[in-house]
């Protein structure tokens, strides 16, 4: 063996070994700090990624439940406001039944009439007062509606074939009208165009036409208060859906990606004695009160059926919210598995880096006092 002084192998590697020691020692202080075995992407990069990815979807999740649930608020005040209404119409019908009946006095014909009158104007009360976060409830027209099918890059044209024997119904709440178009053979978009032109003013209100937006088939028109409702059997057009957020609870839940995305959009129409058809209704006379009778026991009927269409989204959203919430929790399990740092494992490692830089720093001096051996030869 050769006896060398300039350098001296074993504290060389005595020294790395404790550098190593020394980093690894300060890599566990670190874990135990802040709680994370993954503090940096050196520590772990695919591992980061993964947990990055993953506290996204739980953010996004998170705040999706709770625009689920402030969404439920928004419904749960309009249903309770649309239960008053239905209560108070109860009592409509009530002084309609009797103010219908013959032998009531002129003073007492009156007393129920100006009852009755008492009960409209509770209703637009009600419809214009109701707010959720210093916003009306009941602030739509309702009277445009979108079809979901169509596109900017894929839209729909009037020269489009509609399927044979489907039908297209358009409920107008400002006329009380029901129109219904039943496709004939080789029927396309422009001949319902054409059907719907053709009934504005007299079962639809007037100026209520089909135009193409974006690719879209729309139908609307600019009547104030009036409420469109449209549904088809034809799968060109596809369902309708009110064209903005106006007059209705647009919910929107995501979990952080571009197809976990949805919009849970519930109508919510306005709100007034003339939505209701209710105008120009008295008990004036027998006859009078026997027509307002017929008026309101339809305006109860639909009442119930919005109460119905809002009790189903206040299902849904309920049901987002389960989930939702169930999917933090296993993603948060999740991302804790990949980034959090196994407490009894680091302790150990610790006990371990303090023991080995310890007898690495015993091993250099001892490494450096064997050099000290050459001088011997010397003397």
């Amino acid at each position: 063996m050769s006896i060398q002084v300039l350098n001296s192998i074993s504290s060389i590697i005595a020294e790395n070994a404790v550098s190593n020691t020394q980093a690894n020692l300060q890599n566990t202080l670190q874990q135990l700090s802040t709680g994370l075995r993954i503090n940096s992407g050196a520590d772990d990069p695919a591992g980061l990624s993964i947990a990055n990815g993953l506290g996204a979807n739980i953010s996004a999740l998170t705040q999706s439940s709770q625009n689920a649930s402030d969404g439920i608020g928004l419904l749960q005040t309009a249903d309770g406001a649309l239960s008053q209404v239905v209560t108070i119409l109860n009592q409509a019908v009530t002084i309609a039944t009797e103010a219908g009946n013959g032998g009531l006095s002129a003073a007492q014909s009156s007393a129920l009439n100006q009852e009755f009158t008492s009960i409209l104007n509770e209703i637009n009360q009600i419809g214009s007062t109701t707010n959720f976060n210093g916003t009306s409830v009941f602030n739509g027209t309702g009277n445009s509606v979108t079809s979901t099918q169509g596109s900017v890059g894929a839209p729909l044209v009037v020269g489009d074939v509609l399927t044979t024997g489907s039908t297209t119904t358009i409920t107008d709440s400002a006329t009380g009208g029901t129109f219904v178009y039943k496709a004939a053979a080789g029927a396309t978009i422009g001949d319902l165009q054409t059907a719907i032109a053709g009934a504005a003013g007299t079962t639809l209100s007037t100026g209520t036409a089909l135009t193409i937006v974006g690719g879209q088939v729309v139908i609307s028109n600019a009547v104030a208060g009036d409420s469109l409702k449209v549904s088809t059997t034809d799968p060109t057009l596809g369902g309708f859906n009110p064209t903005s957020a106006n007059g209705s609870s647009d919910i929107f839940t995501s979990d952080g990606t571009s197809s976990g995305a949805a919009n849970t959009t519930t109508a919510i129409s306005a709100l007034s004695s003339t939505f209701l058809n209710l105008t120009g209704q008295d008990l004036s006379t027998a006859t009078a009160a026997q027509s307002a009778l017929t008026a309101v026991t339809s305006a109860i009927a639909q009442v119930a059926q919005e109460r119905g269409d809002i009790g189903a989204s206040i299902n849904q959203l309920t049901a987002d919210t389960g989930v939702e919430n169930t999917e933090v929790t296993n993603l948060t399990s999740a991302q804790n598995t990949i980034q959090n740092a196994n407490i009894a494992t680091v302790t150990s490692n610790l006990t371990q880096y303090n023991i080995l830089e310890q007898t690495g720093f015993a091993a250099l001096a001892q490494s450096n006092q064997a050099q000290q051996n050459v001088l011997k030869l010397l003397q």
